[in-house]
């Protein structure tokens, strides 16, 4: 700030003007070199705010009113917000909250990486704004009445659960398998967990679908108890939800709110789902899926996604593609018709397993997948192992360790393809490969999760 401007403090009201979205949602408003973060505005809000944190350089606010729209506004179109915690760019104009993400990656380059002048491309848009996640996760709690809340947590709550019906990023069956389970837990008297006095049963319902092929897959976390109030389900679910293939059992004894990695049982059907993905026209793939496994929830938007991570690999046939911290395996399994071999590397045995099987079961016979640490796998098959022209990395939020970033720099592949879903790591990423050797040639973002600030985005490095 400038000398003689006194810095806001806690519980100050201020009158700002937005003119812009920070990464998470937020809008960011700025006043004589202070800067303000209030959630639930839009780009030309004026807005009237009261100061709930101060730091030195910036502050965050809570909104009190919207003075002037801007006109990146538009009203909601679900009654929930701003109350459930999921969604957080509902009040924001499309266009906008898509050049908003184009921008944040761009601006994360610059701030965190020290990258300048990358090409940052236009962001690709999403085919679907509503309906479009093939997985939600619902939290169980009591209404102050004891009654069932299934939902999501409140905004900045962990022990209040808003109670959603329909929810709008759900598809159509996936709100009526969420339905049925409410049914399901009001006919058999099932109580919820309250997770302040860690007492009662249902503590969440999965809803995992294959938007693609109609399949559906639904589990329910509860603390431990009846095995017979759980199956009770099979008599119930597979009537009232369309594509139903299996109903699977998990059980979360502990204190956090977890839902995978749980020791389950089937109680009905199979405990996985297909899923189709297609990058060559006329040429899709179908991957197995279990209930625990990773895999991107936009189904209809992973094709495109991998399309680009295609382009970003340059592949003509006859390269070499390593795909790391593969999962199962899903782009090696994907791009395997456009490569001469393809090399799969995941950590976890169980997902290095479903990786072979989903290459097999495609009839991708260029497909190998191995098991271990990247590091520890490229030691023990030094000589075995054809030299990669291409690499592909999708790792989780949290990004790549400098350890992964090492080994991938020792690997060496001409081509290296990062496709992120959290810019900041990424761009952290970005700078440990330029300075390793690599130039970053582009960066494509690609809406994954429209109505939500989160952002994918597809990289081309090449070495230099």
């Amino acid at each position: 700030m400038s000398r003689g401007v006194q810095r806001p403090t806690r519980g100050d009201e201020m009158e700002v003007r937005v003119d812009d979205l920070a990464f998470g949602g937020r809008g960011v408003s700025r006043a004589d070199g202070f800067v303000v973060f209030t959630a639930d505005t839009a780009p030309g809000d004026r807005a009237r705010v009261r100061m709930q944190r101060v730091r030195r350089r910036f502050g965050e606010a809570d909104l009190i009113e919207v003075l002037e729209p801007g006109p990146g506004r538009i009203a909601p179109p679900c009654a929930f917000v701003p109350d459930c915690g999921g969604c957080r760019l509902q009040h924001v104009d499309y266009a906008e909250a898509l050049d908003a993400k184009r921008r944040q990656v761009a601006e994360h380059l610059v701030r965190i990486g020290g990258l300048e002048g990358v090409e940052v491309r236009d962001a690709d848009p999403a085919l679907e704004h509503f309906g479009y996640r093939n997985k939600m996760e619902y939290s169980a709690a009591p209404a102050p009445d004891g009654s069932l809340r299934l939902g999501f947590h409140r905004r900045g709550r962990w022990d209040e659960v808003v109670d959603i019906n329909p929810c709008l990023l759900a598809s159509a069956v996936g709100n009526v398998a969420r339905e049925a389970v409410r049914a399901w837990a009001a006919a058999e008297g099932v109580e919820p967990y309250d997770q302040r006095a860690q007492q009662g049963f249902l503590r969440h319902v999965v809803v995992r679908e294959g938007v693609l092929t109609g399949q559906v897959l639904v589990t329910i976390v509860t603390a431990h108890g009846p095995d017979e109030v759980v199956d009770a389900l099979a008599a119930r679910l597979p009537a009232a939800v369309p594509g139903l293939v299996g109903i699977v059992h998990a059980v979360n004894d502990g204190p956090s709110e977890v839902t995978a990695g749980l020791p389950s049982r089937t109680v009905w059907g199979r405990d996985w789902i297909e899923e189709t993905v297609e990058v060559e026209q006329g040429r899709p793939v179908t991957l197995r899926l279990s209930a625990a496994s990773f895999f991107q929830t936009n189904s209809r938007m992973t094709g495109h996604l991998y399309r680009r991570a295609a382009e970003a690999a340059g592949l003509t046939g006859g390269e070499v593609l390593y795909d790391l911290f593969a999962g199962v395996g899903s782009i090696g399994v994907a791009l395997g018709s456009l490569a001469r071999e393809v090399v799969a590397i995941e950590l976890v045995p169980e997902a290095a397993d479903d990786a072979r099987g989903n290459a097999e079961r495609n009839g991708i016979s260029n497909h190998t997948a191995l098991a271990g640490d990247v590091r520890v796998v490229l030691r023990e098959h030094r000589g075995r192992l054809p030299v990669p022209d291409v690499a592909i990395v999708d790792p989780p939020r949290a990004g790549l360790s400098g350890g992964a970033c090492r080994r991938i720099l020792e690997l060496a592949p001409k081509t290296l393809v990062y496709v992120s879903c959290q810019p900041a790591t990424f761009a952290d990423n970005a700078r440990r490969f330029v300075d390793g050797g690599y130039r970053l040639e582009w960066v494509r973002p690609v809406d994954m999760f429209p109505q939500t600030p989160h952002i994918e985005a597809v990289a081309r490095f090449t070495r230099v």
